[in-house]
């Protein structure tokens, strides 16, 4: 057993140089395991973030939800992705996310050797093994395009693996008793999340898609997919690029998310965008919708709930987004992959709750459901009066939006 720590005081001056910083650390040849624990001092204004890269790449990420970890061959807390723990140097990254203006001194030590219990490893087990499949909700079928079927999910979860406060299973639980088909689970800079989804997508019969939340302080960006670690230390331009290479999807998430919001320069824009989030507490507001319409009309839009823990804002599921999927799919991973396709070609639409106005895309008809006496508004800024639960009008290329008299958003189809 071997034992490297580092006790310093760090301060604004290292902030401004970089956000995140990396301590070496030596892993032998057959190394048992890594523990690395992070002390800091009880002092207002610190959150430090914490996650850990091996020499062949990244392998989890605690944020500030955790101060201590552990990695084996075999297990690992969870965030940290388990597996050989090769020979050479290691690198405890911190990140730096707020420090107070005197500075904050942190100890980190990290010891190599067997770990006799992995932090926060058997609660998880427990907890999700505990958790019983709930009845579904009365299925809503929309009117779709022939071939095509529409199935409802969400965008933007997180479980234990990061900041949330629940396994993955209670995630896939609340998606099912919510009547979704499908949820992106978007832990932050971590994937090693993605190795439990197929046996808990097959377990709760929902479609769980593979997410990382690509996390910094000045915006966040969701990355869908089967990828590996995209790097949320390098420019947001090179996740853009990386994402596309492994065939992946980027949207940019809560861009007007209060200290989250979207400030990286870009000149590629990713394909998605999460316009509708749960941050957008009062749709009288046109915020959201203005910046998609100044960011261009031709990315794609998605919600999500963003959800942490039981206070969060709005429950999983709220907002909805509406999928237009090959109507052969079926199984989960089926779902997952016609999902992704379904992004990938344009064919969605959004609504406030499962069971709310929706508006819809079908061939080149606009339908509006349950929604009369509102209006869509066409991206040229032409209006059209909705005057019954099932109005149909002609579509126009481009995205349309569902707005009560009071110019309250209801609903927006690409």
């Amino acid at each position: 057993m071997a034992v490297t720590s580092y006790r310093r005081r760090w301060t604004l001056d290292d902030r401004a140089e970089s956000p995140w910083h990396s301590l070496p650390v030596d892993v032998p040849a057959d190394c048992p395991g890594l523990l690395v624990t992070l002390t800091i001092p009880p002092i207002d204004g610190v959150v430090i973030d914490i996650g850990l890269e091996g020499p062949d790449g990244w392998r989890g990420w605690s944020g500030g939800a955790r101060q201590t970890f552990a990695i084996t061959p075999t297990a690992a807390t969870p965030g940290y992705v388990p597996g050989e723990l090769e020979p050479g140097t290691w690198w405890v990254v911190l990140g730096l996310h707020r420090l107070p203006t005197e500075g904050a001194e942190l100890i980190v030590e990290a010891v190599t050797g067997p770990v006799a219990d992995i932090p926060g490893l058997t609660s998880y087990a427990d907890a999700s093994a505990a958790i019983a499949v709930p009845e579904r909700p009365p299925r809503r079928t929309l009117p779709a395009t022939p071939g095509l079927k529409w199935i409802a999910g969400d965008f933007h979860a997180h479980s234990l693996h990061s900041d949330g406060s629940t396994p993955i299973a209670n995630l896939a639980a609340l998606g099912v008793a919510a009547g979704l088909d499908v949820l992106a689970i978007t832990d932050h800079n971590t994937i090693a999340h993605h190795r439990e989804l197929p046996g808990l997508s097959d377990r709760f019969g929902i479609g769980l898609i593979p997410g990382q939340e690509v996390t910094t302080d000045t915006g966040h960006a969701n990355a869908f997919g089967h990828l590996t670690a995209i790097d949320f230390r390098q420019p947001a331009s090179t996740w853009v690029t990386e994402v596309a290479r492994q065939g992946g999807l980027l949207s940019i998430n809560h861009p007007l998310g209060g200290d989250c919001a979207w400030r990286h320069p870009l000149t590629e824009h990713p394909p998605l965008a999460e316009i509708w989030h749960s941050s957008w507490l009062d749709h009288h507001w046109g915020g959201p919708i203005a910046w998609w319409q100044a960011w261009g009309l031709d990315t794609v839009a998605i919600g999500g709930s963003d959800w942490h823990n039981p206070t969060s804002p709005t429950p999983i599921g709220t907002p909805t987004t509406w999928l237009a999927v090959d109507a052969a799919a079926e199984t989960p991973a089926e779902l997952v992959e016609a999902t992704l396709q379904a992004l990938t070609a344009g064919r969605t639409a959004i609504s406030t709750t499962y069971t709310a106005p929706v508006l819809l895309r079908v061939e080149d008809t606009l339908i509006a459901l349950d929604a009369p006496n509102t209006l869509v508004l066409s991206p040229n800024g032409t209006r059209h009066p909705i005057t019954s639960p099932h109005h149909q009008l002609p579509a126009t290329p481009g995205p349309h939006t569902l707005v009560t008299h009071t110019g309250q958003f209801l609903s927006s189809c690409t």
